[in-house]
């Protein structure tokens, strides 16, 4: 059994592939045109900066959908699981723009497979360490969500 998409509440009825393919470009839309010095504020204290949540999602995009390639072309695939932690230090030096651009060009890439798996590779099985038993489609519902969560702390920045 596995655990519940930690942000199902933010993406609420919304069908996850239909968030996937707009959310990205609410983000763009929102952050477009801001001078670097929002770039550098944060949400809340003590939490990531705008620039930060961008690199977050950039790095999210390439370690899930890696993750569901892997899923949805092999049986019995065992997610390997990444700590957002320790990977963020490595590319914090990026500046938001060439984040944006990152997050943007690989969720293009993202949805073009999306789109073409078949039902059969969305509900595909596969093991996490941390979840258990997930299916490709929950990764789409979960990065949905996510997507959804970080727009939300960017809109209290802007």
């Amino acid at each position: 059994m596995s655990q519940p998409n930690p942000y199902a509440a933010d993406l609420g009825s919304r069908d996850p592939f239909e968030a996937l393919g707009e959310t990205p470009y609410k983000i763009r839309d929102l952050v477009h045109g801001w001078p670097a010095s929002r770039w550098d504020k944060s949400y809340a204290p003590g939490k990531w900066t705008a620039r930060q949540v961008i690199v977050h999602l950039a790095q999210t995009e390439l370690a899930l959908g890696t993750r569901v390639r892997f899923a949805a072309s092999q049986r019995g695939y065992t997610a390997q699981a990444f700590s957002q932690d320790d990977w963020h230090p490595l590319d914090d030096h990026a500046d938001a723009p060439t984040a944006l651009d990152a997050y943007l060009s690989v969720r293009r890439l993202n949805l073009a497979m999306w789109r073409a798996l078949t039902p059969e590779q969305r509900n595909r099985p596969f093991t996490h360490p941390e979840y258990g038993e997930l299916t490709v489609g929950w990764v789409a519902a979960q990065m949905a969500g996510h997507d959804i969560h970080h727009l939300k702390q960017l809109q209290q920045i802007s």
